[in-house]
This record gives structure tokens, C-alpha cells and sequence, in this order.
């Protein structure tokens, strides 16, 4: 079997692709969390909190070059090349993760309860006995009377 013709099967299997669109989904999913944390949830958040910013919370690990004249933000220091320790960041990509893995739990949840759910399958009829057990058993019934 040449290489071309192995790779095409490999890559036509139901499994690669079914994990090929998984990803793409994955990824598209993943972007629909991030925006709900960075938009939605990280801003009430800091509302709460009292108007913080957690995506400015950063320690400087050096001084910003002579030059710099821009706002001490995390966006501006790091355009900059200023060398941060982004704890602020680390908090929200740490509360994105913690909301996509709720939502997947959930997910998985309600799958897990329909197949629960789902009424099983009819029984197969039981396979034909034997034609000699059938008659083993009547020469027993005979012998017995």
C-alpha cells in the first residue's frame, strides 16, 4: 500500500473526522467562553470588587524603557517589552477555564440523562434451538411419562 493511499484512508475515518470537527468547534466554542469571561463576567466582577481591572494586574519585573511616555497598563508595558508577572490575566484565563469546564459538565450531564433516558433497544429474537436438542427433549418428555 503506498503512502498516499494509506494517509487518504487514515484521514477519511469516521474517527479523524469526527475529531477534526470537534476541534473546530472546540476552538469556536472556545472564543464564545473567552468573550463572556473578558466581557461579561470579568467586569461585574470587578464591578463588585470596586471597579477593578483584573486584566492590569501585573507586577513589573524591570523598569519600562527611558522613552516609554505611555500608560502603565498591561497592553501598553507589554507593546513596550516591558517583562510582566500577569497575575491579573492569569485570574482570567483561570475563570474562563473554570466556566468552560462547568459548561462541558453540564453538557456531559444532560447527554449521560438521555441515553439514561432513551428506551432500550427491542431484544433480539433468541436464536433457533438445535434441531437435536429439540429432539433430546422429546425423548426425555417421552422416557419421564
Amino acid at each position: 500500500m503506498s503512502i498516499a493511499s494509506e494517509f487518504k484512508e487514515f484521514a477519511l475515518k469516521g474517527n479523524v473526522v469526527d475529531l477534526a470537527v470537534g476541534v473546530i468547534i472546540g476552538a469556536a466554542f472556545g472564543k464564545i467562553v473567552d468573550s463572556i469571561v473578558k466581557d461579561l463576567i470579568m467586569p461585574l466582577v470587578g464591578k463588585a470588587v470596586g471597579g477593578l481591572d483584573f486584566s492590569n494586574y501585573f507586577l513589573l519585573l524591570s523598569d519600562p524603557p527611558a522613552a516609554f511616555n505611555g500608560p502603565m497598563t498591561y497592553e501598553a508595558l507589554t507593546k513596550a517589552g516591558v517583562p510582566l508577572f500577569a497575575y491579573g490575566n492569569f485570574i482570567s484565563v483561570a475563570v474562563n477555564f473554570l466556566i468552560l469546564a462547568f459548561i462541558i459538565f453540564i453538557m456531559i450531564r444532560q447527554i449521560n440523562r438521555m441515553k439514561k433516558a432513551a428506551p432500550p433497544a427491542p431484544a433480539a429474537p433468541p436464536p433457533a434451538t438445535p434441531e437435536d436438542i429439540v429432539l433430546l427433549r422429546q425423548i426425555r418428555d417421552a422416557l419421564s411419562k
